[in-house]
């Protein structure tokens, strides 16, 4: 936090909800949900470094760092303990707080989470290939864009395509590493979990601990990212406490598809769960 400008919102009174977005996002992924879940909580989401309007300084960009920075935010905030909701990459982020700063986690949220599983989309993998770093600069420069979105109109009008709001927001996303310095942490954070056979980092190691965490899975069917059926994989493997949750008409963004569901989910989860506590055996 010294050495770097962190950007986040923080609104809204009650239990602290931490929200971590995924790849090329940023805070306003959760934009929906802010407004909604601010109502009865307190919710901090920030940009992740080399994200959003974060700064976007070379250096160490693992998921142990990005959840060191929350940490730190937390820590300046004055914030003991947390619930973590992490989409795709963020959802990793959320399980490494979960890992190296337990005692800061009462529950969790995992949203189309990444690291459950080997899967993940080709075009994500590729970035893993040496030679992305110059395909990436074509691919996201505005004629490009525009060409593609002018196709995917078409589509659209045309009802042979269906653009879900979740599916908006990963193309707005994607623009962001035009910009040279966000490609080049987009980048660098991809790459430490993710490689040409998919997914490199499994934390499926954690479900153990969810035994004394209560955790909420939620999954749209239609992800095309990272696929459905991790959810279903690790629903047999989650203890008592876990709960997971499939939107069928969702895709990877189920929090921005089908919102007012999302939120509805998410309350039921914090009002008929317990927080965990630690005692100092464990601090």
């Amino acid at each position: 936090m010294a050495s770097h400008t962190v950007r986040y919102v923080d609104c809204g009174s009650g239990p602290v909800v931490v929200l971590v977005h995924g790849l090329m996002g940023s805070l306003h992924d959760w934009n929906p949900q802010l407004k909604t879940l601010s109502q009865s909580f307190r919710v901090i989401a920030l940009d992740l470094p080399g994200h959003g309007d974060s700064d976007k300084i070379p250096g160490d960009y693992s998921l142990s760092a990005h959840a060191a920075t929350i940490r730190d935010l937390l820590h300046s905030l004055d914030v003991e303990s947390v619930t973590m909701v992490g989409h795709s990459y963020g959802g990793g982020v959320a399980m490494q707080m979960l890992y190296l700063f337990p005692e800061m986690v009462e529950k969790i949220c995992l949203v189309a989470s990444g690291g459950l599983g080997q899967e993940v989309n080709p075009v994500l993998r590729a970035a893993s290939l040496p030679g992305s770093e110059v395909a990436l600069p074509v691919a996201a420069s505005a004629p490009v864009r525009r060409a593609v979105g002018g196709v995917l109109a078409l589509l659209t009008r045309a009802r042979i395509l269906r653009l879900g709001a979740g599916d908006q927001r990963a193309w707005t996303n994607f623009a962001s590493i035009s910009d040279s310095r966000t490609r080049r942490a987009f980048l660098s954070t991809a790459r430490s979990v993710i490689n040409y056979r998919g997914q490199s980092v499994s934390a499926t190691r954690l479900l153990s601990s969810f035994s004394h965490v209560p955790a909420l899975l939620v999954w749209g069917e239609r992800d095309t990212i990272i696929p459905a059926t991790h959810a279903h994989s690790v629903r047999d493997q989650l203890p008592g406490r876990g709960r997971v949750e499939l939107f069928p008409k969702a895709g990877h963004f189920p929090h921005l598809d089908e919102p007012e569901r999302f939120a509805s989910v998410f309350a039921e989860f914090m009002d008929e769960t317990f927080c965990v506590v630690h005692d100092e055996a464990e601090r």
